[in-house]
């Protein structure tokens, strides 16, 4: 469980930091609209995967802390594995649905931000439509992972 959240902790500081070292560097502070949806798409999923990590780390040490007898039978491996790779799907289902929801509404401007980091929030600025519904769907999607 360990070596998963380093590498989610460096995968994660690492969708971010390189472009805006290059904003800072360089005074170039935007990103182009495929940058950014992949930005989105990636921050998302290691947000999320970490989320759902430390809640089986926490799970973990309520099971050693709690039962401690029981602590290999119910930890086992096997187990250990699975939880591993629900987090990760379940991450990607998420991303996958944040990403959907972004990338689905028309754009009809410019189709650059004006900002080195990209969310939901500034790209669905840019679209030309109504995007409340759009909008409570991101927020919904995103508390029930909070959750």
């Amino acid at each position: 469980l360990l070596s998963n959240l380093s590498f989610i902790d460096i995968c994660h500081s690492s969708v971010t930091v390189p472009k805006m070292l290059e904003g800072l560097l360089f005074d170039r502070k935007t990103i182009s609209f495929d940058n950014c949806i992949a930005q989105l798409f990636f921050l998302h999923l290691f947000a999320c995967a970490e989320i759902f990590l430390l809640t089986v780390m926490a799970y973990d040490r309520y099971v050693a802390i709690c039962a401690p007898l029981h602590y290999p039978n119910v930890m086992n491996m096997r187990v250990c594995v699975q939880l591993v790779f629900v987090l990760w799907l379940a991450g990607t289902v998420h991303s996958l649905v944040q990403t959907f929801l972004t990338i689905r509404l028309p754009y009809c401007g410019p189709n650059v931000i004006d900002s080195y980091f990209c969310d939901v929030p500034p790209v669905i600025k840019l679209a030309c439509t109504d995007t409340c519904l759009t909008g409570m769907l991101i927020v919904s999607n995103s508390g029930t992972i909070s959750l």
